[in-house]
Formats: C-alpha cells, structure tokens, sequence
C-alpha cells in the first residue's frame, strides 16, 4: 500500500506536465496560424487594391524625334501634318475638323509584328482613336515590323484643332498579340504648347497625299 501510495501523486503530476507543454505548443501553433491568415488577408486585400495596375500597360515615354524602346518593338515619330483633306488613289476624304498625320519609324526585336493602330491623348484627358476613313492598309500597322529594321509609315486621326495643345500619341501592339498584364506601349509627346498648336492649325495643308508613286 505504501509504494501504491507513493506512486498515485506522481502519475497525475506528469500527465499535468505533458498537459502544459502541449497547451503551450498549441498556443504558438494557434498564433502562428493567426499571424499567417492576417497576412494572406492583407495579401488579397493588396491584389484586390493594386488590380488595376495589373492589368494596367507598361508606358515608354519619348519625345519626336527619340527612338524609345518598349522592348518587343521601338517607336520613332519622325513628324507630323495637318492637313484639310486626304487624297488616296480612290478618294479624296474631307473633314471640317482637322487630319493630324504622324510618320513614324519602328523596328522589332526578336520577331516580327504588326503594330495596332494608336491612339491620341489630349493635354485635358480626353482620348481619340485614329480615324477609320483612312483605310487601314494606308498605314503603318499594314506593315510587318521586322527585328532591327526599320520600316516607315504614317497614321491618320481626325480630330477639333482645340484638342492639338499637349497632344501625345499613344503606340501599341494589337490586344491578339499580347494578352499578358503589362503589355508594352509607347507614348510619345508631339510638344505642341498653345502657340505651336495654333500654327500647326491655322495652316493645314489642303490636301495631303497618300498615293504611292
């Protein structure tokens, strides 16, 4: 009876011990857990907040005259026009706004594309596609971009000449081509201020001229 005696304290004693090192093993489990769903929370709050810039393009900005790389393919804008009228060898096409034409220069880098047709973006904002009187076989996104070559073109848009003041044209692959976040672009800043706007559009060229010679 004395070694039963003995021995019935000790049995609960070391079932306490194993009680309290589990409950403490259980607690940081428990907190680490804790911690982790905290951080997954934040994680997809984060995706959910920066989503839109996910989706968003990768803008290479240049000036006329720069040759700026977007990586697949490099965009020179060579010049520009206005101009009243544009005479192709079916039709002469007229507006009572103005035909802002852009010669441009691109090359790729490892194989070829066809550059989309751009878009104008206005100093207040505002966004203008290239004009579809135009036929689009006129223009440079008929043309195979190859790897370093350069080849040369023009784009049309038709557009109010009080939209010209801070005008940039905006350049791209078509949406078939690239369908990952990020896909690159190319603006370029035509810097037309007020003044170089308002010459650019008191003196359009009546007609201009895309019939090949």
């Amino acid at each position: 009876m004395t070694a039963t005696e003995q021995r019935s304290p000790e049995v609960p004693a070391r079932r306490g011990g194993r009680t309290g090192r589990g409950g403490r093993a259980s607690r940081l489990l428990n907190g680490i857990v804790g911690l982790l769903l905290v951080g997954g929370a934040i994680g997809l709050q984060t995706l959910r907040l920066s989503e839109n810039d996910y989706t968003a393009p990768l803008t290479y900005v240049g000036d006329k005259g720069e040759d700026v790389d977007a990586g697949r393919f490099t965009i020179r804008l060579n010049s520009f026009a206005a101009a009243k009228a544009i005479r192709s060898s079916s039709e002469t096409i007229a507006t009572d706004h103005l035909f802002l034409v852009v010669n441009v220069s691109a090359k790729s880098s490892l194989k070829p594309y066809h550059l989309g047709q751009p878009a104008l973006l206005t100093g207040d904002g505002r966004r203008f596609a290239a004009t579809d009187r135009v036929d689009s076989g006129s223009t440079l996104a008929a043309t195979w971009v190859q790897p370093d070559i350069w080849v040369t073109g023009s784009f049309f848009f038709e557009v109010p000449a009080p939209v010209l003041p801070g005008a940039r044209v905006v350049f791209g692959l078509p949406p078939s081509v690239v369908v990952e976040p990020y896909r690159p672009e190319v603006e370029v800043d035509l810097g037309l201020d007020e003044a170089a706007a308002r010459k650019l559009a008191a003196a359009p060229q009546d007609v201009y001229s895309i019939v090949k010679k």
